[in-house]
């Protein structure tokens, strides 16, 4: 497969790194020398500076046979533009990433109209995965799975729960609540965990199940599952008026501090039901005085990561407020990890995981196609959603009979849709949705579950 990637920003980046795993042709497209030579230093891919809009720079990209070309530049119109001159010339599959809100309600026509194959929008992902989050403040990331059906929920052991000393067996014993403990993140390694692995207090434990179930769970161990009532954000940009948006529809009381007195402004119309403070949200005493100690919860959105962590670890020392704070750095998400400040959310791996999920999709000729990608556990695992087109060597087969890889489990059943945690006699239909959770990269086709 042959791939186009015009931008080489943070996006263009890390979409390449992890493309490059994917046994796949990558062309990079960017009209600044150095970021083109840096980037090809270090992963195989051809390099061409030139503007992505112009028919010459893309045909000496190789659009003419490309299969899909991916437009991540800083520029809504100009990703717009790259893709409809590759359309026209090749016909080939284009994916845009539009982040202005003013676009959000035109998707349909972009799609339709200008044949725009898929459109990515960065903030407004964030924005809902931080919704989720208030939603259940109790995780520290939720993933989501057959259309909200099934979630994928991270949470911290802490004493309280006496969860200490206990295998994943015993849990689902000892609570009786449809769950599968599917990936286990201690200090020394990261796992997917058989029944008899042993969970330690501190540990991160993930669990896949319906939110029904996840929330049984969550209240049988003492944790708590209520959505926050309000919710203070700092910075106003983009992803902040999405994440208001959906926080209002949901009836939480939303307050915006933003600097830019023009911003306010613009919120102000855009919010109306929203408080906006026009002020420095990094000045400790307006933090007070607006209240952040009561604060249920606390969401940083500056564009310095410093500040965004900083604020939290602040909010953190005087408040019980659920945290998240974005980030858009990716070389240091170890360190920040190890801070322990609650939720952290990075935009860009959102975008390289959607735009992942659809090229694997697009490669795959053996009857399933991958519905739904995340990467889990620091990027050293990832959470699949296969959808079953039509038989293969692990339909109508026993689970126990299927000679499945190590290091991975079969974790969820979504059929008609109703879910289920599946065990040994639950065969897969055409038809399912089978949710797949395991170490082993580049999984396209139900049947890559298979030992060879």
């Amino acid at each position: 497969m042959q791939v186009i990637i015009v931008g080489c920003g943070k996006v263009g980046r890390n979409l390449a790194e992890q493309l490059q795993a994917e046994d796949i042709d990558i062309t990079l497209v960017d009209v600044i020398a150095d970021k083109i030579d840096d980037l090809c230093e270090n992963i195989d891919a051809m390099g061409i500076v030139g503007n992505g809009a112009s028919i010459n720079t893309l045909m000496e990209a190789g659009v003419d046979t490309a299969d899909i070309l991916i437009a991540v530049t800083a520029s809504d119109e100009l990703n717009l533009l790259c893709c409809l001159i590759a359309q026209k010339a090749n016909h080939c599959q284009t994916i845009a990433r539009v982040r202005n809100p003013i676009y959000e309600k035109e998707i349909g026509f972009i799609k339709e109209r200008l044949g725009v194959t898929m459109i990515i929008n960065p903030e407004f992902a964030a924005a809902q995965e931080i919704s989720r989050l208030l939603r259940f403040p109790s995780a520290i990331k939720i993933d989501t799975f057959a259309r909200g059906r099934v979630e994928l929920l991270k949470f911290k052991v802490l004493p309280e729960f006496k969860l200490d000393g206990m295998s994943v067996s015993q849990i689902s014993d000892a609570f009786r609540s449809d769950i599968l403990v599917c990936a286990i993140e201690s200090r020394d390694n990261v796992s997917i965990p058989g029944g008899d692995h042993i969970i330690h207090d501190g540990d991160m434990v993930s669990i896949l199940a319906s939110p029904l179930n996840a929330a049984a769970f969550f209240r049988k161990i003492g944790l708590k599952t209520n959505q926050v009532k309000n919710c203070i954000i700092v910075g106003g940009g983009t992803i902040s008026y999405y994440l208001a948006h959906a926080l209002l529809d949901m009836k939480i009381g939303v307050k915006i501090i933003e600097q830019n007195k023009n911003r306010c402004e613009h919120l102000s119309e855009l919010l109306p039901d929203a408080t906006i403070i026009n002020g420095d949200g990094t000045n400790r005493s307006l933090l007070l005085e607006e209240g952040l100690s009561e604060s249920e919860s606390f969401v940083t959105l500056t564009n310095l990561d410093e500040e965004n962590v900083f604020l939290a670890l602040f909010a953190k020392s005087i408040s019980d407020a659920k945290l998240v704070a974005k980030v858009n750095r990716l070389e240091f998400d170890d360190v920040i990890d190890s801070l322990d400040i609650g939720s952290v959310i990075y935009p860009k791996n959102i975008t390289a995981d959607y735009i992942l999920q659809y090229v694997r999709a697009t490669q795959n000729s053996i009857g399933s196609n991958v519905e739904t990608l995340y990467h889990i556990l620091d990027g050293n695992a990832e959470a699949l959603e296969f959808a079953i087109r039509e038989e293969s060597a692990v339909t109508y087969i026993p689970l126990a009979e299927l000679n499945l890889r190590k290091n991975l489990l079969l974790g969820c059943l979504n059929r008609n849709g109703r879910i289920r945690i599946p065990r040994g006699q639950d065969m897969i239909q055409v038809g399912d949705t089978v949710i797949i959770v395991t170490t082993h990269k580049g999984l396209r086709d139900i049947t890559d579950i298979l030992e060879k």
